[in-house]
């Protein structure tokens, strides 16, 4: 299990160096984690949460916050309709709807059971609509981004067992063949 965790810290520091350098993330910009740590860990989603994998992606993710100032959101899992753990603060500038639960590692997943019990001020919310994110193990955090995904081919394509995708999202872009875009 030390070898994979070792992995598991590899992988997800090599993903977030890469967001880091991207230029993609903005000060503000809410990220969305989605992230079954049964995958990582080599196991069907939902069947062996590990809030040791959880701590490993947490620490890395936080840093990636501390160095971009963007604000995590962390989804639960289907048993709690994907709602997402992110701190209060968050809620109150985002103008985001808190809902009455507390996540835990078999209603919730592990990730946002473990990102609930770190953060200053957490509540748990049933929507947003994040700039980027990063989904690990097929957690399906589309719902949550903006309207305009765009999925990036980031060179880190997996953490641990479980499958890597990551998107960022753009404007639409209206009005013709003569308007302007950037």
């Amino acid at each position: 299990m030390e070898k994979l965790h070792q992995k598991v810290e590899s992988d997800i520091k090599a993903i977030t160096h890469e967001w880091m350098s991207s230029g993609f993330l903005n000060e503000g910009d809410l990220f969305v984690v989605g992230c079954s740590t049964s995958e990582v860990i080599g196991e069907h989603i939902g069947t062996a949460g590990s809030e040791e994998v959880a701590a490993i992606i947490y620490e890395k993710l936080a840093m990636l916050k501390s160095q971009t100032n963007i604000r995590l959101a962390f989804q639960c899992c289907e048993h709690l309709n994907r709602a997402l753990v992110v701190e209060r603060e968050t809620m109150n500038k985002h103008q985001l709807e808190e809902v009455a639960v507390i996540p835990a590692p078999t209603a919730g997943g592990s990730m946002a059971s473990y990102a609930y019990k770190q953060m200053k001020a957490p509540v748990v919310v049933e929507k947003i609509q994040a700039t980027a994110g990063i989904d690990i193990g097929e957690t399906m955090i589309g719902m949550h981004l903006k309207r305009v995904a765009v999925p990036l081919r980031f060179a880190q394509r997996q953490i641990g067992n479980a499958r890597l995708t990551a998107a960022r999202t753009r404007p639409k872009l209206i009005g013709g063949e003569r308007a302007i875009y950037k």
